[in-house]
């Protein structure tokens, strides 16, 4: 649920990406003197697949949840019968709700990670390019995945279909 002070927050957090934005393009122009005005297609490719893989490393994938789960969540303790619980109950407002909002949408969190993985790129150090490569392949095989995931789907809900119909 929505409140006016998530609306301020929602705000805050686009100031603070802008900032960063604006200081990612500060320092690559203050790096190569001018800031860059093409990319070759095939980095492009690369750019797009890394931020694909890491925008689903972040949003969907069972490794990060701890991330998530510490804007999600807050414990609540309580002692019944000598045996103390611990519960999470999810945040209902405020900045670590927002944070949580951000990070669980693939399209506002797909715009910190290209902003990340763009200025990576174009840090031009050798420390970027391997991750970079590592994600954008990642990125292909979890595609790959999906769409056999997909096609193993649709064959197995046909085969029940079949099986219904001779029934």
């Amino acid at each position: 649920m929505k409140s006016n002070h998530d609306s301020a927050w929602y705000i805050i957090y686009s100031i603070f990406f802008l900032m960063v934005a604006v200081g990612m393009l500060w320092s690559l122009y203050t790096t190569n003197g001018s800031l860059p005005t093409s990319i070759p297609l095939f980095d492009l490719g690369l750019i797009i697949l890394a931020t694909f893989r890491l925008t689903r490393l972040f949003v969907y994938d069972k490794i990060t949840h701890f991330i998530r789960d510490i804007f999600q969540h807050t414990e609540e303790e309580y002692t019944q019968e000598g045996v103390t619980y611990f519960q999470k109950v999810e945040r209902t407002h405020g900045p670590l709700r927002v944070a949580y909002e951000l990070l669980i949408c693939p399209w506002c969190f797909s715009i910190w990670a290209g902003l990340f993985v763009t200025y990576a790129y174009f840090e031009r150090t050798e420390l970027f390019w391997l991750p970079i490569l590592i994600l954008a392949i990642s990125g292909v095989a979890t595609t790959i995945q999906i769409l056999v995931n997909l096609i193993g789907w649709s064959a197995e809900n046909r085969k029940l279909d079949a099986q219904e119909r001779q029934s």
